[in-house]
């Protein structure tokens, strides 16, 4: 843990940041609103809880309290030495830990990108019970190994090959004051001007903090290394289920959300032409509006 926040945000914004303790690790949190009803928002890689910085004053407009937490290896939250400790089975713990140090009697999951991978395996194993789940440019794991045996989605999942290399992957990410990690969003998105240099700068600055590329890459080696993501059971998810899914993705393939439904009998899609796999950062207003009204 380190004294300074990732992101601090303004005091008119109503959002406080936290240390809580979960899981026996250390997580800076986004703290918004009050109440029993928790809004619990992963994000993805290379992000932090910054990136729900335009959801969270709709939610707690929305009556819920909200959380956002830095997972374990980004920004202020708890580093962990090595790849076991970022396993999909001991990250689902960590999401369990919070949602009961947050002492909510009803949890609605909302997650993009590497969050939303943990929050599928964490609504297929029902870890804890939820309210609703809300999922954004990540397939169901089920969908995501039909696709990956097809051409069209393997070439586009190259980096999870690339990282599983040793230190290098580290190294090329943090040369030039982590200038590739700015990259990651402002090559890929299409609508450029909503990642200023500014915002950016505050992605870098998380992934430049000692130990946080190994352990943000380290997601991806366990991924790969354990057999958590393929011990599923029958995969069912049986509440209901938001999908917002920005086309433009350049990381997964749109025909990783084909077939969803046989998984996810309560399911609705949302498909966002025209915009990238940064979704909820590039296109707030419309991803906001989805949210409005399927929550409400």
């Amino acid at each position: 843990m380190t004294d300074s926040y990732s992101w601090n945000p303004a005091p008119a914004s109503g959002i406080a940041m936290q240390w809580v303790e979960a899981n026996g690790q250390t997580f800076e949190v986004a703290t918004a609103g009050e109440g029993k009803k928790l809004a619990l928002c992963l994000h993805g890689f290379p992000e932090l809880n910054y990136s729900w910085r335009h959801q969270i004053p709709l939610l707690v407009e929305m009556g819920y309290k909200v959380w956002a937490p830095n997972l374990r290896g980004y920004g202020g939250s708890s580093k962990p030495e090595g790849v076991d400790n970022y396993r999909l089975n001991i990250l689902v713990q960590d999401v369990a830990a919070l949602i009961d140090a947050s002492g909510a009697e009803e949890v609605t999951l909302i997650a993009h990108d590497w969050g939303a991978i943990i929050a599928w395996h964490f609504a297929i194993l029902k870890i804890r019970p939820l309210t609703r789940l809300v999922i954004m440019n990540v397939p169901h794991p089920k969908c995501a190994q039909r696709e990956l045996k097809h051409w069209h989605q393997l070439k586009k999942s190259w980096y999870i090959f690339f990282f599983q290399l040793p230190r290098i992957p580290e190294w090329l990410f943090g040369l030039n004051g982590a200038e590739r990690i700015k990259q990651a969003f402002s090559k890929m998105a299409v609508d450029k001007s909503r990642f200023p240099d500014s915002e950016l700068q505050i992605y870098a600055d998380a992934a430049s903090r000692p130990g946080a590329l190994r352990s943000m890459i380290n997601y991806y080696r366990a991924l790969v290394r354990t057999k958590d993501a393929r011990e599923i059971g029958d995969a069912m998810v049986h509440i209901p289920t938001l999908m917002i899914w920005g086309e433009e993705d350049t990381a997964i393939d749109i025909r990783c959300t084909d077939g969803t439904g046989e998984w996810v009998p309560d399911l609705e899609l949302h498909r966002l032409p025209g915009v990238s796999h940064w979704v909820q950062q590039e296109t707030p207003e419309k991803v906001n509006a989805i949210l409005r009204e399927w929550l409400g």
